[in-house]
């Protein structure tokens, strides 16, 4: 399977003080490990972002983006196509934002912004009007809920051996007291490890990992029903619910959005 690299900026400086870049990646584009001087909001309008950032692994889907500030080392692939975004502020910009690398949730009027700019392929917010939405922008990352990950890992070797086999099978419907039997402790013992370690329990986990596969999935020509099915769900519309509920859409709108989207 051949990867093709992801061109990276080429500034030592940014030419403006907010600096919008666009792109549609295609799967399996990647950029290597690198850093800047300036910090990066990291968004996927469409698809799932994945990154590792400062050693940490980053999977945010589109109501989430990965903020990386100034200085910190981060790479980027993409197992399917992402509809890329992203914000490069400049040192004294990133003064109130977070220092260390983590999930943001992206509002509304933030994705608005995002959406209008790159529609009109603002990169450098020269006009008076789009310095203020600029600004605006910038407000709103600043009062944006911070989130460790989406879709945290485990530090300790049992569970991120069970969370790396998840992932790999995200139909996997072994209840956690398989899995407890696995890593050879009690179901309650791992029932706690998973809110320590994690921040939520087995099946909020289970149920992330399954909205990030069906947003790949939905790149795919494949039915919402077989789609449901491949990610253990016994039918169409529980998935479609679990789906909604994560996206404030159904499948099929947000497979209709991602098309129109490409388009632009």
């Amino acid at each position: 399977m051949n990867s093709k690299h992801i061109d990276l900026l080429d500034f030592s400086e940014l030419p403006s003080a907010v600096y919008f870049r666009y792109a549609d990646f295609n799967a399996h584009e990647y950029a290597a490990p690198h850093r800047h001087p300036w910090g990066t909001l990291e968004y996927a309008a469409h698809g799932v972002l994945h990154m590792d950032v400062d050693g940490s692994r980053f999977m945010s889907p589109p109501q989430y983006a990965v903020w990386v500030p100034p200085q910190v080392e981060h790479s980027f692939y993409s197992h399917q196509p992402v509809n890329y975004r992203a914000v490069c502020l400049a040192p004294e910009v990133c003064a109130d934002l977070p220092a260390q690398a983590c999930t943001l949730a992206i509002s509304d009027i933030l994705k608005a912004i995002l959406k209008d700019f790159a529609a009109r392929d603002v990169k450098i917010p020269a006009f008076d009007a789009n310095q203020r939405l600029a600004q605006v922008l910038v407000d709103q990352l600043r009062q944006a809920p911070v989130h460790q990950c989406y879709l945290p890992y485990a530090s300790s070797s049992g569970l991120l051996t069970i969370l790396e086999t998840l992932q790999a099978e995200p139909g996997n419907n072994e209840p956690l007291a398989h899995w407890a039997a696995q890593v050879h402790v009690s179901e309650r013992t791992l029932a706690r490890q998973f809110v320590r370690e994690l921040g939520m329990s087995f099946g909020e986990w289970r149920q992330r990992l399954r909205y990030l596969a069906a947003i790949e999935a939905l790149e795919s020509s494949r039915s919402v029903q077989e789609i449901a099915f491949d990610l253990g769900y016994s039918s169409g519309s529980a998935f479609i619910a679990m789906f909604a509920r994560q996206a404030g859409c159904t499948p099929e709108q947000y497979r209709r959005s991602h098309l129109e989207s490409r388009k632009v």
